[in-house]
């Protein structure tokens, strides 16, 4: 069951985005005193005395705007509005009524949808005087509130939820469910539970992030324009496709930090690495046109440091020249010029025209899948008696001796190793024992971490 969709609307900087955090509950989307700051439409769950709803945010709305950024904000408004249960339409009680404001009122009274008015940064009682002149918008729903303090703001939530159905608890009997669906990987079984595979998109400006997210979704959930940057917010949406649920996260494009300048570019950026620590996998999207760049290879150690499962998504495969060995050479580049991701699959796409769109979903199934693949203890040691450590670079000091090894952990896998020598295994040796691993098990696309213990 969908459930109702509170939209938040208004012109630029009057804290709409202040506004959604507050109802949703957290820090969703970005707060500064830039305006402009939200472009896209972002969603977010919530809940007032019992009445789930979902609260969309816009950016905000300039009417007959003939700038590219402006214009797509508004559009994106417009596909919110028809999406909506109750609209909110929020003004500066500060600033007062300014013409803006007044051709907003109007348009949003035409759309015949419930409609309140949320007269924001009413902080103090003496404040409260200020909220009177804007009963000229015509809107009988006043409500005078603070969004930044949560003053006011449940009386415009009690009559938002008035019609909207109230939740009945019922007591939850998945303890003894079994698994929804079940994916067979090699000797492994996978469930498919309720829980999507969380799916991070990062690049650098412009390499089609937002263009891959709407092809995916068959919608245009994200801005895209020429102009890099133009995503500030992370969107995100969650889907399903052959009975598996994926979360996406289109995130800002990362710069290095001395080419960000704007409050919103910085906020966007850091916002987009803490979206990147809550992925199960990131797609690091590369151009085809401009090959693997310096800033690529940086925001690849993001995503190799934070542990990610990470897929190299080389987009815009369409408009370069095909020859006999160019997919060979592409690749050959990008595993020169990345060698800390030589895990990570390769799928080349073209977001604009959708192709190979269902192999970028199968692999990214079989990386999520590898992430959390464990291995018993029995099979890890069969497989330690097996392998030929002579061929292992020997570092200084007497040579290494595993004894015993185990899985710790998934997500990523972790392997501890107890061997006769203390501390850190030295860097060739762990890359020998990983590249074994990864030759006997698998593992595609998630890293490996094996931590060293003294066996006495």
């Amino acid at each position: 069951m969908s459930l109702p969709r509170v939209v938040i609307l208004g012109r630029p900087n009057v804290g709409k985005s202040t506004l959604f955090n507050r109802i949703c509950g957290r820090r969703r989307a970005l707060v500064g005193n830039e305006p402009g700051m939200t472009r896209d439409r972002l969603y977010a769950p919530a809940e007032w005395m019992g009445k789930q709803f979902e609260v969309v945010d816009t950016g905000g709305m300039i009417p007959n705007e003939q700038d590219l950024i402006p214009a797509e904000i508004f559009r994106q408004a417009r596909v919110a509005i028809e999406e909506s249960a109750h609209l909110i339409l929020v003004v500066d009680a500060r600033q007062g009524i300014v013409p803006l404001d007044e051709e907003l009122a109007a348009l949003l009274r035409r759309t015949g949808r419930p409609l309140a008015l949320a007269v924001n940064k009413i902080d103090t009682a003496k404040h409260s005087p200020l909220a009177a002149e804007f009963h000229r918008l015509g809107i009988a729903n006043l409500f005078p509130l603070s969004a930044e303090h949560g003053l006011g703001v449940d009386d415009l939530l009690i009559h938002v939820t008035a019609e909207f159905p109230a939740v009945v608890a019922a007591v939850s009997d998945r303890g003894k469910e079994g698994p929804a669906a079940t994916v067979r990987d090699g000797d492994e079984d996978i469930a498919a539970t309720a829980e999507p595979i969380h799916v991070a998109i990062i690049g650098h400006p412009n390499v089609g992030k937002s263009t891959l997210l709407n092809r995916l979704l068959n919608e245009e959930r994200s801005i895209v324009t020429p102009l890099p940057g133009t995503t500030r917010d992370a969107v995100d949406a969650e889907f399903e496709r052959d009975g598996v649920r994926f979360r996406f996260v289109d995130t800002a494009g990362i710069r290095r930090k001395g080419k960000t300048k704007l409050l919103a570019e910085k906020l966007s950026v850091i916002q987009a690495r803490r979206h990147l620590e809550r992925a199960d996998v990131a797609l690091l999207i590369l151009d085809a046109l401009e090959g693997v760049t310096a800033l690529d290879t940086h925001i690849g150690g993001y995503a190799h440091e934070s542990h990610r499962s990470v897929v190299i998504v080389v987009n815009k495969w369409d408009a370069v020249p095909k020859g006999p060995t160019t997919t060979h050479e592409y690749t050959q580049t990008i595993r020169q010029r990345m060698k800390y991701l030589d895990y990570a699959p390769l799928v080349f796409v073209s977001a604009l025209q959708g192709q190979r769109m269902g192999k970028l979903l199968a692999t990214i199934i079989e990386v999520a899948a590898a992430r959390r693949r464990r291995v018993s203890t029995a099979e890890m040691n069969r497989f330690l008696k097996e392998v030929d450590f002579e061929r292992a670079t020997a570092p200084a000091g007497s040579p290494v001796r595993l004894y015993y090894l185990t899985q710790a952990g998934v997500a990523p896998p972790t392997f501890v190793a107890f061997s006769n020598r203390p501390g850190k295994f030295h860097f060739s040796f762990e890359r020998f024992l990983e590249n074994r691993i990864r030759e006997r098990f698998g593992f595609l696309g998630t890293p490996i971490v094996i931590k060293s213990r003294v066996s006495r």
